[in-house]
């Protein structure tokens, strides 16, 4: 699945400062809340992605970490991504004990969660590319975080293999 598909340039945020991962986690939700216009209010929000964080640890490696939660069916339909690239790192307990400064968050509607895994696992490992997250910690707009998110949906269908090329690998 492509970033942009999932991702609204409106979503990126660059240059925001969090003191905690609580910090951001409130951030988000108050985010998703306004883009949403949606009813259950910032602590729904918070709840879902910090219940999903007890589940285990969002982060990726490298500095990157993806917060996921499950908003209910009545306030999201389809997912919502949010980027942010932070001032400087949070402490996360990200695996890899580095603190944490690009944040992909991705809320799914609750009624259907299970049709997105694919996707997720595929941005989830898009994420860990390290010239990839290098270019999204240089990005100086939002513009250029953008025009980066595109050019990795495009290496992304060009490296895919034909379906020739996948049945000659079955074979």
């Amino acid at each position: 699945m492509k970033f942009t598909s999932l991702l609204d340039q409106q979503n990126i945020r660059l240059g925001v400062s969090f003191s905690s991962k609580k910090r951001l986690f409130e951030s988000i939700a108050a985010f998703v809340v306004e883009q949403l216009h949606c009813e259950h209010g910032e602590q729904v929000c918070f709840e879902c992605l910090f219940e999903r964080e007890k589940l285990g640890n969002s982060g990726l490696g490298n500095g990157v970490a993806m917060p996921k939660g499950r908003l209910p069916a009545d306030s999201l339909d389809k997912p919502l991504c949010v980027f942010m690239q932070l001032d400087g790192p949070i402490d996360y307990d990200a695996p890899d004990d580095k603190p944490v400064d690009i944040i992909f968050a991705v809320l799914v509607p609750a009624n259907n969660c299970q049709q997105y895994i694919p996707a997720l696992s595929e941005i989830s490992e898009k994420l860990t590319d390290k010239n990839f997250i290098k270019q999204l910690r240089s990005a100086k707009s939002v513009e250029e975080a953008w025009q980066i998110f595109e050019i990795a949906d495009t290496h992304t269908e060009e490296d895919k293999p034909t379906e020739a090329e996948e049945n000659d690998t079955r074979q």
